[in-house]
């Protein structure tokens, strides 16, 4: 009898076994044969690669300008229109716990405080002093500038006062 219990005891023991290292197996193979298949199909396919070129200081033929100009609208929507360099006229400028602020207006003559590194839509503030704001332009129409510019705007004398 105890042989009996014993037989079967060892029996049941090797069934589940197999039931628990089978299916891994199983796995193992299946990802092995999955890695063949892509491994087949990447060599079937060609690659698609993008035309290098060096730019030397001119214009990339191969950017797309639909592009670059889809891009912009997108950015213009997100937080309202974006104000150029050219199109902002500084107000004041003022002297707030060590730091100047420059207070601009855009097109809309909606004022604006900016602080030094406030970006626009085609470049940012480089420094700001007491009658002077000087931007870094770095895009034109949308397009970056091969050479930033750099753009003083200045209060004048009697504007200060």
């Amino acid at each position: 009898m105890k042989k009996a219990q014993s037989l079967f005891l060892l029996m049941g023991f090797l069934c589940v076994c197999t039931q628990i290292i089978y299916p891994q197996e199983v796995k193992q193979d299946t990802k092995q044969e999955e890695k063949k298949g892509i491994k087949e199909i990447t060599e079937v396919m060609p690659k698609q690669t993008r035309p290098t070129y060096a730019r030397a200081g001119r214009k990339d033929p191969f950017v797309d300008l639909l592009a670059q100009q889809e891009s912009r609208k997108t950015v213009e929507g997100e937080d309202g229109p974006q104000v150029s360099v050219e199109n902002v006229n500084i107000i004041g400028i003022v002297k707030a716990r060590g730091q100047f602020t420059a207070i601009v207006s855009g097109p809309e003559d909606f004022p604006l405080f900016v602080k030094v590194g406030h970006k626009f839509s085609d470049g940012f503030i480089l420094s700001i002093n007491e009658s002077k704001v000087t931007f870094r332009k770095t895009s034109e129409r949308g397009s970056p500038l091969f050479k930033p510019k750099d753009i003083i705007k200045e209060i004048l004398i009697e504007e200060r006062r």
